[in-house]
């Protein structure tokens, strides 16, 4: 079996921040998507179901260098664009005091429908996420890597949280993003299949029954592209920091790169039930890099930081072919000195053991996450 290209592609969606309330822009300008659009011609610029929000793409990158330079233009150039039009850009996957109730979704017919289908579930999606495609061309073994690398997700999850706040609370959860994306049908761990035969069929029978018009409203945090011959990890939260979001892709290619060799070496990743891999999912959901998830090989809780070390090892060699083992090695950084969740919590205690209210505690926060998605660009 030809070895896969491994080449990448960066998604990330983002909040279009008022900056003199803080508060998310319930109505931006149609003018920033389309300045965007113009600015931006090798990549994608989209909007996302809130008008709020907008979403980017990466072209398909070679490496994860490549993908540095397309993220670092891509996050200085729609801030730029914001900026000309009076609002900010905010990379967490949640607003720490926004109401949904006030936010409109955008006039497309796609998200029509989806408003029409999915009701109060949907208007709540005041959230945001980073997907990363890696390229797995032939279609048996994309299959095969989805049912091994499910296993890591978790593991990825925690070192991405960027949502502790829900309308204005502590939400006690690293990744509230995923309470409210998994009250949407078609979500969670994907299901295991034993062939793309298999796969294909139960895209076939939900599309045939009217549940479902195409694959992409499977929504599940990892799937094999419908428009790429791509493996599409959508479990993170998106990054504040740039460098945190290639860590993950580094990782993430580097992963499947090493289950494809082992496979070449008739070896595999033993495959857990479903059961277990959505535990460890949750307790990375609750307590990010902070906490332990299950090892399932030796059945026991392990610090999250001992098993970012297990990985490192596991796919030096893979990320050393890919030129990323820099990438991968910052994860030690994110364990020293925490994710984006970790840090609005701290700016929010540390606001709130001076004094201060609640309202300006949180948009300090704001603030904060404000000036680090748009840090270290290029």
């Amino acid at each position: 079996m030809k070895e896969p290209t491994f080449t990448i592609g960066i998604e990330e969606e983002y909040l279009l921040v008022d900056p003199e309330t803080r508060d998310l822009a319930i109505d931006p300008p149609s003018a920033i998507l389309e300045e965007c659009e113009r600015r931006l011609p090798h990549h994608q610029v989209t909007p996302e179901f809130l008008r709020s929000q907008i979403e980017i793409g990466t072209c398909v990158c070679h490496n994860v260098g490549e993908a540095r330079e397309a993220l670092s233009e891509l996050r200085s150039t729609v801030s730029d664009v914001a900026q000309k039009h009076g609002l900010g850009l905010m990379a967490a996957s949640t607003h720490p005091f926004a109401d949904w109730h006030l936010l409109k979704h955008t006039a497309k017919e796609r998200y029509d429908v989806i408003a029409r289908d999915l009701q109060a579930v949907v208007r709540r999606l005041m959230i945001c996420g980073m997907h990363v495609h890696c390229a797995v061309e032939e279609p048996e073994l994309r299959i095969d890597l989805m049912n091994q690398i499910s296993y890591f997700l978790p593991h990825l999850l925690a070192l991405s949280t960027s949502s502790p706040f829900w309308r204005g609370e502590v939400s006690g959860l690293k990744s509230y993003r995923l309470s409210v994306f998994d009250s949407l049908p078609r979500t969670g761990i994907p299901d295991r299949f034993e062939s793309f035969g298999e796969y294909e069929r139960l895209i076939n029978v939900m599309v045939e029954a009217g549940a479902i018009e195409e694959g992409s409203k499977i929504w599940w945090d990892l799937r094999p592209s419908g428009k790429f011959p791509t493996l599409e990890m959508r479990m993170t939260d998106v990054c504040t920091l740039m460098e945190d979001a290639l860590c993950i892709a580094a990782i993430y290619s580097s992963l499947l790169r090493m289950l494809y060799r082992l496979r070449r070496n008739n070896q595999r990743w033993r495959i857990y039930p479903r059961t277990l891999v959505a535990e460890n999912r949750w307790l990375a959901q609750r307590f990010g890099v902070e906490g332990k998830l299950i090892d399932l090989g030796i059945i026991d809780q392990v610090p999250v930081s001992d098993l970012i070390e297990e990985i490192i090892e596991l796919v030096r060699e893979d990320a050393e072919a890919l030129g990323c083992l820099d990438e991968v090695l910052h994860a030690r950084t994110i364990i020293s000195r925490g994710t984006s969740a970790d840090r609005q919590l701290a700016t929010f205690k540390a606001s709130q053991d001076a004094g201060e209210d609640l309202k300006t505690s949180l948009q300090k926060v704001v603030d904060q996450v404000l000036q680090e998605t748009i840090s270290g660009l290029g």
